[in-house]
């Protein structure tokens, strides 16, 4: 029976991670400008993971043009969604492996969909906050939603690092334990450099245009 479960929780994150990876392949960049395109280039150097930040940044340049605020803007938006993708894959998971693991674990895969869930709420507050100030702003509106955004973003990130850190007690003799960590990590991971570049990006914002 274990053997089993085991297998139809390889069959459910390996049908979803896969899920996920072709609606990846299917957002291929728009075609934009050469100009444009380098500065999402250049901005994206200034990030841990550059080669992440170029491909999901690349469909939004016609929008980002050469406003860092706009790319900070869309970094955010990206990592939002990510999580919340995220998310609902954990929340699925756990409901589909409570079963086969032991309270234990199934504990820790519990706590990681409350932070997930939270990492999410914090995202989608970043972005609503830094939408105040793509238009005409003042030094101290400017700041002071910098600040607000940065605070959420690192919270965000904390999040979803605890998620991950709150796997490694799980069960390594357990195969079905290890096929859950195993999968929720795939997922995580790029959402924490996902978040981490938008945090890099809010920090190279600049000033305010007047």
């Amino acid at each position: 029976m274990n053997s089993i479960n085991h297998s139809l929780i390889f069959i459910f994150i390996s049908t979803f991670i896969f899920s996920g990876e072709l609606i990846t392949i299917s957002g291929k960049p728009t075609t934009t400008t050469t100009n444009t395109t380098d500065f999402i280039r250049t901005s994206c150097n200034a990030t841990l993971y550059p080669s992440l930040c170029i491909n999901s940044l690349s469909s939004y340049a016609s929008t980002v043009r050469h406003d860092p605020r706009q790319l900070a803007h869309a970094a955010i938006s990206v990592s939002a969604d990510r999580a919340s993708a995220a998310s609902a894959f954990v929340s699925r998971l756990s409901a589909n492996s409570s079963k086969s693991l032991s309270s234990r674990d199934a504990g820790a895969v519990k706590d990681c969909v409350e932070t997930m869930k939270d990492s999410v709420d914090k995202l989608r507050n970043s972005v609503k906050e830094i939408e105040k100030i793509l238009g005409r702003v003042g030094k101290r509106e400017f700041a002071w939603c910098v600040s607000n955004v940065q605070t959420w973003v690192s919270a965000a990130l904390t999040d979803e690092n605890t998620c991950m850190d709150g796997l490694k007690s799980m069960n390594n003799k357990n195969n079905g334990a290890v096929l859950v960590r195993v999968g929720i990590n795939k997922k995580v991971v790029e959402v924490v450099h996902t978040t981490s570049n938008a945090l890099a990006l809010v920090n190279h914002m600049g000033s305010p245009n007047y």
